[in-house]
């Protein structure tokens, strides 16, 4: 089993650190039997794509509409309409005492503020207004999360569901998209969990043909990754392991000598 570290920068709380450990399931988008955990960073990027140019993916996307004709499979949904929130058991397990808990992931549904500045807290993020919080929920263009429903014994209808992770993505809602806020539990870390949100997000990103995806994440050195018709940029820790293994998987560090920049407020 390989053992990864990634640094996830927040949104919600710039700044701080969220440790999010988890394992990459075989029937998801990666490699399986690895261990990658998040937290939020300060580092500036650099950045570094797989096998095709990052910025041409993204180019490739404009150019067609001022190029020759190209001529794209019939899509199977209307132009207003969208896949619908997928909602799926991750995990489900029987406890000694008979109760049944399911991991729930949905790519859909609202988000209570509390439950999220709850789950904050658990992972040491400091609190912000939740009125922004909440309008950055309302405006992402995607909302993914992570709940623990409990069923008890002969109480049937009665669940108790528990908000245990939640991650988010911005787009331009056609070739781009960004995750941010990626947070687990830390009672629920270590579980594959984090890996599995991230994932099933980006599996839901795909269903909308939004095929460059960006994640940023604090290291040495952050990297831009390229996934077959995905693009990640993320950044990692800057050692021989993680190169060596992203190199094992087709990646090439600092692709024509890209380079992430960020423009901060001075006060």
């Amino acid at each position: 089993m390989l053992t990864k570290t990634v640094f996830a920068r927040s949104s919600l709380c710039p700044g701080q650190s969220l440790a999010c450990s988890f394992q990459i399931c075989n029937q998801l988008l990666f490699p399986c039997s690895s261990k990658i955990r998040f937290i939020g960073a300060r580092e500036k990027p650099m950045v570094c794509p797989l096998k095709a140019s990052f910025w041409d993916s993204i180019r490739s996307g404009f150019l067609k509409s001022n190029m020759t004709q190209v001529v794209e499979p019939p899509s199977t949904l209307s132009e207003e309409e969208e896949p619908l929130p997928q909602e799926i058991v991750l995990v489900e397990k029987t406890q000694p005492d008979g109760t049944i808990e399911q991991i729930l992931f949905s790519s859909g549904g609202d988000v209570d503020v509390y439950e999220l500045q709850a789950l904050c807290d658990k992972v040491g993020w400091p609190r912000r207004p939740l009125s922004k919080v909440a309008a950055a929920l309302k405006n992402s263009y995607m909302v993914a999360t992570l709940h623990s429903i409990r069923k008890l014994p002969g109480t049937e209808g009665n669940d108790q569901k528990e908000l245990i992770g939640m991650a988010r993505a911005t787009s331009d809602h056609a070739f781009n998209a960004t995750i941010w806020d990626v947070l687990v539990d830390p009672c629920y870390q270590g579980q594959g969990l984090g890996r599995a949100l991230v994932e099933q997000l980006i599996r839901a990103l795909l269903q909308r043909d939004i095929g460059n995806i960006t994640l940023f994440a604090d290291s040495q050195g952050p990297i831009s990754l390229e996934w077959k018709s995905l693009s990640l940029i993320t950044s990692w820790p800057f050692s021989i392991a993680v190169v060596d293994f992203y190199r094992n998987l087709g990646f090439e560090p600092d692709p024509e000598g890209i380079k992430g920049m960020f423009w901060y407020p001075r006060y």
